[in-house]
């Protein structure tokens, strides 16, 4: 079970959001909170403490009687709870609980404790408060979206409940569960900072080193396939370039494919000095989506471990406004709540995944197109050539599929809008950015799964399954469990719908 301390790592999120452990609180930790609520509330008794005795946003010139403080945080909860279009899915839901728990831990936000423990509460009963994707800027963090929250943990608003979304208040009830009561500040201290971007990201995060890992193996498969010369996979070749990702995946290819009988050495064939014709039947190099792999997916797990990187220390970090010191007896206003560091990882991580997309789809252009393989009937066609339709119509799923993560990528990290009667003059779109790499890669996964069923079935059409890896030979049992071998046409998108289930479920 883990323990929150203060600090997270992307194991625990998929221990606690994936694997459905319990979280619980450090004892360390409920106490370095009630220090800093101590501290906050005699701090601000005789001064003027931005959201404790001040209006919120442009608004902060206002001071609010000592009777109203408590009122102010109640009225922000509900006037942010403003959000539209579809609900965000759970597992990204408890991801921003879980970020938003660990920030507020750190005790620089001087909320009661009965905040963290309620949301640590929520997680381990599985409530997951109904907040929606639209209604962020990412400026003075997530604002709408953290409302949403905090309406569930002052008893209001919407949760998912055993599959049913319901009143929160009736939750509570079933569940023996006590809605906080605002103390000083805690509707501003849980809707300022960047938790549901960064939750969102972490997940993300997990997403696409599980779509990398597939198609490590996609890469992999296919080139034993066409009998690839394994020397662009080499350690030597892969050496004389200096990016760690490159040498990582060429290193992770060559342990997926060290024992195929498929794969080829040049020295057998082309260094052998047996061959005198004019013009070579067989391919001197391979297309780029087969010899380049380590060039094409090495920039994406940098890219990826970078964007980790950033990500955790975000999670780890106190995005509040104001900060409270308490070991300098001190409060500071300034703008941790802005998320500009998540906005960018996400652009970078869509992008690089698009990319990965555009690899996975040209693989599979590959195998369909006869005329560029050599080796395999049109579309893979096991049936009848031209009764039959193999994978010809799952190809436009793919081809569009990976056109719309294109389109994309587009970076949203520039596209600030001021508002807040322009106070909130430059912002982040963190949460967009997020959401749209989440719809990236879960186009991803879309495009590997109809990659990997037309390898099985090339693999079907070749007879090659015991001439594979092993690791190649288990990827094909796998497919293979979900997808039938199909001559006769069917309809493939319960099949892709499957497949696709099955790898953003499989590798943990």
């Amino acid at each position: 079970m883990p323990t929150l301390q203060g600090k997270l790592e992307t194991a625990d999120f998929d221990k606690i959001i994936f694997k459905n452990e319990s979280v619980q609180l450090h004892k360390d930790i409920i106490e370095r909170v009630q220090n800093s609520f101590d501290f906050l509330k005699e701090f601000s008794e005789n001064k003027i403490i931005y959201g404790v005795n001040t209006g919120f946003g442009p608004m902060a010139q206002y001071k609010i009687k000592d009777d109203e403080r408590i009122q102010l945080q109640y009225n922000l909860i509900r006037s942010h709870a403003s959000g539209t279009g579809n609900p965000i899915t759970a597992q990204y839901v408890r991801a921003a609980m879980l970020a938003r728990m660990n920030t507020l831990s750190l005790g620089n936000s001087g909320v009661h404790p009965s905040v963290i423990k309620l949301m640590g509460e929520l997680l381990n009963k599985n409530i997951i408060p109904l907040i929606y994707e639209h209604g962020g800027v990412g400026a003075s963090g997530d604002l709408v979206q953290l409302a949403h929250l905090a309406l569930v943990l002052i008893g209001e608003g919407e949760v998912f409940y055993k599959g049913e979304r319901r009143n929160t208040e009736e939750v509570f009830k079933i569940e023996n569960l006590q809605p906080i009561k605002v103390e000083l500040r805690e509707g501003l201290a849980l809707m300022n900072g960047t938790s549901v971007m960064t939750g969102i990201g972490v997940v993300n995060v997990l997403y696409t080193k599980r779509i990398m890992q597939w198609m490590i193996k996609a890469s992999s498969a296919i080139n034993e396939i066409v009998k690839a010369y394994d020397d662009h996979l080499s350690f030597e070749l892969n050496e004389t370039k200096r990016h760690k990702g490159q040498r990582q995946i060429a290193e992770m290819m060559r342990s997926h494919l060290k024992d195929s009988n498929l794969t080829r050495k040049r020295e057998h064939h082309l260094y052998n000095g047996s061959k005198n014709e004019e013009v070579f039947v067989e391919k001197v190099q391979e297309y780029y989506s087969l010899r380049c792999v380590p060039q094409i997916l090495g920039p994406v797990l940098d890219t990826l471990n970078s964007v980790e990187k950033i990500l955790i220390e975000e999670v780890n970090s106190a995005n509040d406004n104001p900060i409270v010191d308490v070991e300098k007896r001190n409060v500071y206003h300034g703008g941790n709540f802005h998320g500009d560091y998540v906005s960018l990882e996400m652009d970078k991580l869509k992008i690089v995944v698009a990319k990965m997309t555009m690899l996975a789809e040209r693989q599979l252009n590959y195998l369909l197109n006869s005329k560029l393989n050599d080796i395999l009937p049109p579309f893979v066609n096991l049936g009848k050539l031209g009764l039959n339709f193999g994978m010809q119509g799952v190809q436009f799923t793919a081809t569009s599929t990976t056109a719309e993560s294109q389109m994309l990528s587009n970076p949203m990290y520039v596209h600030s809008i001021p508002n807040n009667n322009d106070n909130q003059d430059i912002v982040s779109m963190g949460t967009n950015a997020a959401l749209i790499t989440k719809k990236v890669i879960e186009n991803a996964f879309e495009v590997v799964a109809i990659e990997l069923i037309t390898i099985v079935q090339a693999i079907e059409y070749l007879k090659v399954q015991d001439s594979v890896s092993s690791e190649t030979k288990k990827m094909y049992n796998e497919i293979r469990g979900i997808v039938p071998v199909f001559k006769e046409d069917v309809a493939m998108y319960p099949y892709v719908n499957s497949v696709k289930e099955f790898l953003m479920d499989s590798i943990k």
